[in-house]
C-alpha cells in the first residue's frame, strides 16, 4: 500500500511559494517562513490569493504532488495539473461507461449504497456509544428507513431513481444530524444542509471539510490513473472534479461529517472563530481554519482496518485505496466495484 505523506496547508493570504532546489519554500515577503522538502509532500493546499512560481508548479506536476489552490472560506479555484499518468486504456475504458447510463447506474450503485450503508451505521453507533443522552427511538427509526433505503438502492435501474433514493436517504439522515451535536447547541445547531454560501455554523464547516476531502479524493484518482473530472451519477460540467464527487459519496458521513460534530463535541472550536457577514453568509476566522486543518490532518494519520483489502491502513490513505478499487474494477479484474463499508 502506498504511504502517505504530509499535506501542506498555506493559510496566510500575504505567503509567495517558490521552489529552491528539491525544496518548497514559502515566503512572507522576504521572510522564509517554511521550507519543506519536496519528497516529504504529497499535496500543497494554498487559502486565500496565495502566489507560486512556475519552477514549483513544474515540480509539482512532474513529481504527482496535488498544488490546489482555494478561497479564504475554502471554496476551490484551480488545482495544477501535469502531464495525465497511467494507462491511456484505463482513461479510455473509463470514457466508456460513463457515456453508457447502464454502466453508470451499475457503478454509481455501489456509490450511494456505500453512502447510506455508513449513514446508518453513524447513527447506529451514535445510539450505542450516548444512549443516555440521545433519543434512541428517534435515532433508530432513522437507522431503518435507511436500511430499506438499501434495497431500494440496489433495485435502482436508472440514474434518476438511484438519485431519488438518494435524496430522500440524504433527508431521513440529515434530520437527526442536529441530535448528534452533544455541546455548545446554542451556536453550533443544524437546520438542514445549506453551502452556497453556508447560513450558520455547522454548515460552514462542513463545506470546508468537504472541500478538503474532494481535494484529497481527486488527487487519489488521479494517482491511480483515472480521470477526476468525468463521473458516473455526478455528470460532466466544466471544471467540475465529478468523479471524486462520486467516490466521496460513501465517505462524506463517516470521515467529513463524523469529523465536524467531534470538533464541536470536544469544544476545539467555538463560536468566537466564526462571522456572519450582511448577506447571511458566516465564515470561519484563521485560527479556527487552522484548527481545523491541524485535526484534519491529524484524523488523516489514524489507522483502520480497511474492510475489503482486510490491511491496516491510515484513513488519509482511504480515498487512494477506493481509487485503486475502482480502477480495478474498471480494468475488469474485479466484477464490481466494492465501497468502503463502515461499522
Amino acid at each position: 500500500m502506498r504511504k502517505l505523506l504530509n499535506t501542506v496547508y498555506v493559510t496566510s493570504q500575504d505567503s509567495y511559494l517558490s521552489l529552491d532546489g528539491e525544496n518548497l519554500v514559502i515566503l512572507r515577503g522576504d521572510i522564509e517562513a517554511a521550507r519543506i522538502p519536496l519528497h516529504n509532500l504529497e499535496s500543497i493546499i494554498a487559502f486565500g490569493y496565495t502566489g507560486a512560481s512556475p519552477a514549483l508548479m513544474g515540480a509539482c506536476a512532474k513529481r504527482n504532488i496535488s498544488l490546489s489552490f482555494m478561497t479564504q472560506s475554502g471554496k476551490f479555484l484551480s488545482r495544477v495539473v501535469g502531464e495525465v499518468k497511467g494507462n491511456v486504456t484505463l482513461r479510455k475504458a473509463q470514457y466508456r461507461l460513463s457515456e453508457s447510463d447502464e454502466d453508470s447506474t451499475k457503478i454509481a450503485r455501489n456509490f450511494i449504497f456505500g453512502k447510506i450503508y455508513n449513514a446508518r451505521w453513524v447513527i447506529e453507533r451514535a445510539t450505542r456509544d450516548y444512549s443516555e443522552r440521545l433519543d434512541v427511538d428517534k435515532l433508530k427509526k432513522v437507522s431503518a428507513g435507511l436500511a430499506n433505503a438499501l434495497g431500494f438502492v440496489l433495485g435502482s435501474e436508472n440514474l434518476e431513481e438511484l438519485r431519488g433514493f438518494e435524496g430522500e436517504a440524504a433527508t431521513q439522515y440529515f434530520s437527526i444530524f442536529d441530535d448528534l451535536i452533544l455541546q455548545q447547541k446554542q451556536d453550533f445547531f443544524f437546520r438542514g444542509r445549506n453551502k452556497r454560501p453556508p447560513l450558520d455554523n455547522v454548515n460552514a464547516m462542513l463545506s470546508f471539510v468537504y472541500t478538503l476531502l474532494a481535494h484529497d479524493v481527486a488527487a487519489a484518482l488521479e494517482t491511480v490513473g483515472l480521470d477526476p473530472y468525468v463521473g458516473f451519477m455526478h455528470k460532466d460540467r466544466p471544471g467540475r472534479i465529478s468523479l471524486a464527487l462520486d467516490l466521496m459519496e460513501e465517505l462524506r458521513c463517516i470521515f467529513a461529517d463524523r469529523f465536524v460534530i467531534s470538533l464541536i463535541n470536544k469544544r476545539m472550536v467555538n463560536s468566537s472563530g466564526f462571522t456572519q457577514k450582511e448577506d447571511g453568509a458566516v465564515i470561519m476566522d484563521d485560527d479556527t481554519r487552522k484548527t481545523i486543518l491541524q485535526s484534519w490532518q491529524s484524523r488523516k494519520q489514524e489507522k483502520i482496518t480497511h474492510p475489503f483489502l482486510q490491511e491496516k491502513l491510515e484513513w488519509g490513505l482511504v480515498p487512494y485505496a477506493q481509487a485503486m478499487l475502482l480502477a480495478r474494477f474498471i480494468r475488469g479484474d474485479l466484477e464490481e466495484y466494492p465501497p468502503f463499508l463502515w461499522k
